[in-house]
């Protein structure tokens, strides 16, 4: 069954523009449109989530989704939104970085059923690495002039900035390729429409001017808005770089934070766009987050959401033991459940002190660990104090004066977490 996939995406926020015609185009059967996804890492980030979210909402339609891997057009570079150019990935890092992001688009998209609208993935490298020179420039260069491609936003901006750089001929050529890629589709699978981000609307119309113009046939386009903060940062980055999907390079307790600790006003937009939730559901939620936004429903829910999808249930609810280590009450359980990652990921930037494994195979005296070894008290006078008052703990369970440090104590058989009254954090670690 058919359902309404500019009608779904609309109310989401999710559409910048569309060619005339392509809602009604899309109500007429089943149709195949295709994303192209850059595969310059072996990661996607949470800036390809919106894409990804369109592709699913396309297969949720009744609709067929195509992953396009720019295997090819990932050797030259994309200069849209780019001030320089980037580098060029040998034919086996490609490769590489295609099966990973498969891996990562199959927690959303549906590969593998006998469904007739089923996903696929392409590589656009299959159909480019036989083209030579002359053949391209002969088969489709002769059917787009440079006027059209002059007047492209990508282009113009590059031409027209400060910098002394400029655009390489590679680069110009871009949307050539890219829009050969949705002719050579258009041919081959009868995909229709190419969806992508506001800043491809250049490439992705020389695709469908390259259909009207070769094929005399008609291609589609759809695009969605960039996704902005409203403080005015770059959505998807954080001090320490993009936020990744690969559990490695961004662990789940970091992604399940990032989107915990959006403001209301992106929590609003973001839930529309990065989780599945009904309309009905999204509109009760921003009312009840209106009346009591302190409690941050709908930023808890966004991250439950989105932290489930990309990861799974287990990692959330292992994402919100670990919020919970700093924010909430906790044992030492929960502290040595934690791994190595994210324990380091939960107490970033507190202070650490690396000591021997002899210290604690002999026992390390708390204050010791407080002052002399740790150096996080100024004096084992000051150490003493704290203990009295009952203020130090080692591993979130209070100590008194006396108590030892052991082995028994290590987390991840390398840390201890010391605490002084409630907010102050120190980790000593095994050298």
């Amino acid at each position: 069954m058919i359902k309404n996939f500019v009608e779904e995406l609309t109310w989401r926020g999710m559409i910048q523009d569309s060619m005339p015609g392509t809602e009604e185009h899309l109500l007429e059967a089943m149709r195949m449109a295709y994303v192209g996804i850059d595969p310059t890492a072996d990661s996607l980030h949470i800036g390809h989530l919106v894409g990804v979210m369109g592709l699913k909402h396309f297969q949720l339609s009744g609709h067929k989704p195509v992953a396009l891997v720019g295997g090819a057009t990932g050797m030259i570079g994309d200069p849209s939104g780019k001030s320089a150019e980037r580098n060029l990935l040998n034919e086996e890092t490609l490769l590489h970085n295609q099966n990973a992001i498969k891996e990562q688009l199959s927690r959303f998209l549906d590969f593998d059923s006998d469904a007739e609208n089923a996903a696929i993935i392409v590589n656009n490298y299959d159909w480019m690495k036989a083209f030579s020179f002359l053949e391209f420039i002969r088969d489709v260069g002769k059917h787009i002039t440079v006027n059209y491609m002059m007047a492209k936003d990508s282009v113009k901006k590059r031409l027209s900035s400060e910098s002394s750089v400029g655009m390489s001929f590679t680069e110009f050529t871009y949307q050539l390729v890219q829009g050969y890629d949705f002719l050579h589709l258009y041919r081959d699978m009868q995909c229709t429409l190419q969806m992508g981000g506001s800043d491809q609307w250049g490439n992705i119309t020389t695709g469908t001017e390259l259909i009207r113009r070769v094929d005399s046939g008609k291609g589609y386009a759809l695009t969605w808005p960039l996704i902005t903060k409203a403080d005015g940062t770059k959505f998807g980055k954080t001090e320490g770089g993009n936020i990744w999907l690969d559990a490695e390079r961004t662990s789940p307790y970091k992604f399940y934070q990032y989107w915990l600790n959006t403001s209301d006003l992106d929590a609003e937009k973001y839930i529309k766009i990065f989780t599945f939730l009904t309309r009905e559901e999204i509109e009760s939620l921003i009312e009840e987050h209106k009346e009591a936004p302190h409690l941050r429903l709908l930023q808890k829910r966004l991250a439950e959401e989105i932290t489930t999808l990309v990861h799974s249930k287990e990692e959330l609810n292992n994402a919100i033991k670990a919020s919970d280590i700093l924010f909430g009450k906790s044992t030492s359980v929960d502290l040595k459940a934690l791994n190595e990652k994210t324990f380091l990921d939960v107490f970033d930037g507190v202070p650490l002190t690396q000591i021997e494994q002899s210290d604690i195979d002999k026992g390390l005296d708390i204050i010791a660990a407080l002052a002399e070894k740790g150096g996080f008290l100024k004096s084992n006078g000051e150490a003493r104090r704290a203990l009295k008052e009952n203020s130090i703990s080692v591993n979130k369970e209070k100590v008194k004066e006396g108590y030892m440090i052991t082995t028994a104590d290590l987390i991840n058989n390398k840390f201890v977490l010391m605490q002084r009254g409630k907010k102050n954090y120190f980790v000593l670690k095994i050298a």
